[in-house]
């Protein structure tokens, strides 16, 4: 979607977004070259910044050393950063950097699912499949560059940053492959069960499902930036990694350890992390800048770290939230009249006051779509608001000023209330049922689908009294 505000009528990206990530901590640096660093801050910046979680940390340092010492290359040393994106996703870079999100370690049920991966992870470095990406991370940590070098060709500016964002996990076929035979391989030999690769991949699967069936028609073309889309969980995938795991140890042999990984798990930060602010519905609520946004009846949201994305359910109308500075001696109608977007309609310029906040707004139109734009001054920052819609009706246009007039700023109550979704471990009661705990979880629908996704159980499955699983709440 931001392709499409950028691409259709020369919006410059150049301009947006003033980030808001955690740095990675100082010990991080210790032993990288300046320019490791610097790549290593850009790339930790583009996934939100680091998650800091000193358990779980130790845990995954705990195993990626059982799999160094069992690994082809035990003379290599390994870094591992958390990242605090609920993206699914891991990579691992030729200097021997690897990045795990939060995300995918909420999808993980055992240690022997993330020894797996992060096996997989090893084995591209072991086999050399890494260094052919070392020259492509620049471009991938520098997506906003990329776009706004081609914002006046839409189909240009799409393919760009599709490639951009699968650089940093994209393989081969065969390198998938192969990756995932030395990966069990490694895992075995430490001690991990094998078939740890087989179970998370179809979860894997099964979650990339259950989010493509969430995904609007307006956001098919939009291209990932996880796991999920670079390492697809296919049945002959699958079935491969179960025949490897064949040759190492015979199902339910091998440690999984899951009740450690659970613990470790439990209370880390699920879906967007409030600090950097959050979606609930239609609604962005952010407590550290101090405002919030409700998008108009429909409209879906997703918030990055450059800006809030969303479109609705039809695709035929689409929105931008995002923070420009502007100089304080220029008006926003001259801002929004200053050609960073073309099309613009000088003579639709009008000057409005929006909840107290001085704002200005005006039409721009493109060959296929026409924008409303909003730029309102609150604080130092200036706010964008830009919709798009195939066709800028009366009744379309009223639906975006009065989304526009929703922001706002936020009470201290408010912020003090704002609480972060969290995945919480809980014992399985006497009574309890995949459908009673489903209904605990804080998410919008589909409740049971994700419960059972995210505990590795299958439709139908019973549990045991007891036993520990996984569901999302404050």
């Amino acid at each position: 979607m931001p392709v499409l505000l950028a691409g259709c009528v020369g919006f410059d990206a150049d301009q947006a977004s003033i980030p808001l990530t955690t740095p990675a901590p100082a010990s991080d640096y210790a032993d990288m070259t300046p320019t490791q660093r610097r790549e290593h801050e850009k790339l930790v910046a583009s996934y939100g910044g680091v998650y800091n979680a000193p358990q779980l940390k130790a845990l995954i340092q705990q195993t990626v050393e059982r799999l160094v010492a069992a690994s082809e290359r035990p003379d290599l040393k390994y870094r591992v950063t958390v990242l605090n994106s609920p993206a699914i996703n891991a990579f691992a870079l030729p200097d021997g950097s690897l990045y795990i999100t939060r995300g995918l370690l909420a999808l993980a049920n055992d240690t022997s699912e993330l020894s797996s991966v992060l096996s997989h992870e090893m084995a591209h470095v072991i086999a050399s499949h890494a260094t052919i990406r070392e020259g492509q991370v620049k471009q991938a940590v520098l997506v906003s560059r990329v776009i706004s070098d081609v914002v006046n060709d839409p189909d240009l500016g799409a393919m760009a940053m599709q490639k951009s964002k699968h650089t940093l996990a994209s393989f081969s076929r065969g390198q998938e492959l192969e990756a995932d035979a030395i990966g069990v391989g490694i895992a075995a030999r430490a001690g991990f069960d094998p078939y740890g690769a087989s179970r998370f991949l179809n979860e894997m699967g099964r979650y990339s499902q259950f989010r493509a069936s969430t995904i609007t028609s307006s956001s098919s073309n939009k291209p990932e930036m996880d796991f999920l889309s670079s390492h697809p969980a296919t049945p002959e995938r699958i079935s491969i990694a179960t025949a490897n795991a064949r040759h190492y140890a015979e199902p339910e042999t091998g440690e999984r350890d899951r009740n450690a990984y659970l613990s470790a798990l439990d209370g880390m930060t699920y879906g967007d992390d409030p600090k950097e602010g959050f979606v609930r519905g239609s609604k962005f609520f952010h407590p550290k800048l101090g405002f919030t946004f409700t998008a108009p009846a429909g409209f879906s949201l997703e918030n990055t770290s450059q800006a809030v994305l969303g479109a609705s359910q039809s695709g035929n109308e689409a929105m931008r939230l995002d923070a420009v500075r502007v100089p304080a001696n220029q008006s926003l109608g001259q801002y929004l009249a200053s050609g960073w977007i073309d099309g613009v309609e000088v003579n639709s310029v009008e000057t409005l006051n929006i909840n107290g906040f001085s704002a200005a707004t005006a039409v721009a139109r493109g060959e296929q779509w026409s924008f409303r734009m909003f730029a309102i001054r609150f604080g130092s920052d200036v706010y964008r608001l830009i919709f798009a819609a195939r066709e800028l009706t009366p009744e379309v246009d009223k639906t975006f000023r009065e989304a526009a007039g929703t922001f706002r700023r936020v009470s201290t109550s408010e912020v003090q209330a704002v609480k972060p979704l969290r995945v919480r471990v809980v014992k399985v009661g006497f009574n309890d049922t995949p459908e009673k705990l489903a209904a605990r979880m804080m998410v919008p629908d589909r409740q049971l689908e994700l419960f059972n996704i995210l505990n590795g159980l299958e439709p139908g499955a019973k549990l045991n009294y007891g036993d520990r699983v996984k569901i999302i709440a404050e």
